[in-house]
């Protein structure tokens, strides 16, 4: 009898398409490499972390170039305290990065760039906030981060810092296990101290900080997350798909299916170690098949951002203050929607 199939020979030629789609293509000939990009686009077509590497600028590039795409970031490890904090400022300050989620730690450590000796006292910083704080106004990560930045805005006009361009930028940012923090342990004393001499203690809650998540990512045409380590940060943003899912089934709120069409995901740990959590094949992101695109780097952050971030901004043939988007630079206080 026949086969429905005619043999296979259909599922053999689609097999045959993906394959010539992901053969090693050309060799790496450092001869015609003159820019990073150059070099970035040559490894694209060889093999392993290089084709990685490649494949990660390429997503990075649709996401910057998709005007309706609203990017989110999530940050875990020691970025900021290997100075790399700048490169972070760099993709708020373009207008390629519209939410950051990241940990305490990492925040803490990143207030400005103090190349010029001229740091700034993370305790001061946040007393003065803290103590000028409406107790009438429940705190969450967002909300106070977003004060640091307005802080810094002005007492440190000619430095950078992550904080710093969110706040310029209309950029929330985001840390859902912040008492992991010095920062959630200066709030933690604030509150004692206030308590020890009568005042009205402040309230933190944490689900001020998800409900705001899930409303600015539920206004969004579509969505892209970039993923440096893994963690909490990574886990919160993409739990915001099963919130909404759980939303529909528990409560019969009409809600739309929203899913991250973009992905990547630079990680130094094995997937077996459970640190990268971004997979292609989770219910949170938008199968290939129906135009998702994904590129997971398993390398050293410090060596992969670089790379891959020089190459797209070449692309993009911006100067210094261009952007690839123009953020909404209206919101302060309620960060985080995107025109």
């Amino acid at each position: 009898m026949q086969d429905i199939h005619h043999n296979g020979a259909g599922i053999r030629q689609r097999l045959e398409h993906r394959v010539e789609e992901n053969l090693i293509s050309e060799s790496l000939d450092l001869s015609r490499v003159r820019s990073i990009d150059d070099l970035v686009r040559s490894m694209g077509k060889t093999a392993f972390t290089g084709r990685e590497i490649g494949a990660a600028a390429d997503v990075l590039e649709a996401m910057a170039r998709d005007k309706d795409c609203f990017v989110v970031m999530t940050l875990a490890g020691t970025i900021t305290v290997a100075k790399y904090d700048l490169i972070i400022a760099e993709l708020i300050d373009r207008g390629i990065v519209n939410a950051v989620v990241s940990t305490g730690a990492l925040m803490t450590h990143g207030l400005i760039d103090n190349r010029e000796q001229n740091s700034i006292d993370v305790e001061e910083v946040i007393s003065e906030i803290l103590e000028s704080w409406d107790h009438n106004d429940v705190l969450c990560s967002y909300k106070l981060n977003h004060a640091i930045g307005s802080h810094l805005a002005k007492r440190s006009k000619n430095q950078r810092g992550i904080l710093k361009s969110a706040y310029e930028k209309g950029v929330p940012v985001f840390v859902p296990a912040f008492t992991d923090s010095e920062l959630g342990l200066d709030v933690a004393l604030n509150i004692r101290l206030r308590e020890s001499t009568g005042r009205h203690k402040l309230r933190f809650d944490p689900f001020e900080d998800l409900e705001h998540f899930a409303a600015t990512l539920l206004r969004q045409t579509r969505l892209g997350i970039f993923t440096i380590g893994g963690g909490a940060p990574s886990d919160w943003s993409q739990q915001f798909v099963p919130f909404l899912d759980l939303r529909r089934r528990r409560l019969g709120e009409n809600l739309p299916l929203k899913r991250y069409h973009y992905c990547i995901s630079i990680n130094s740990e094995p997937v077996l170690a459970g640190e990268s959590s971004a997979s292609n094949s989770a219910p949170e992101f938008v199968p290939a098949s129906e135009g998702g695109k994904f590129a997971e780097v398993f390398l050293d952050a410090t060596v992969g951002i670089p790379l891959v971030l020089a190459a797209v901004l070449e692309r993009l043939g911006k100067n210094k203050n261009g952007s690839a988007k123009t953020p909404d630079k209206t919101i302060k206080a309620k960060a985080g929607t995107k025109k």
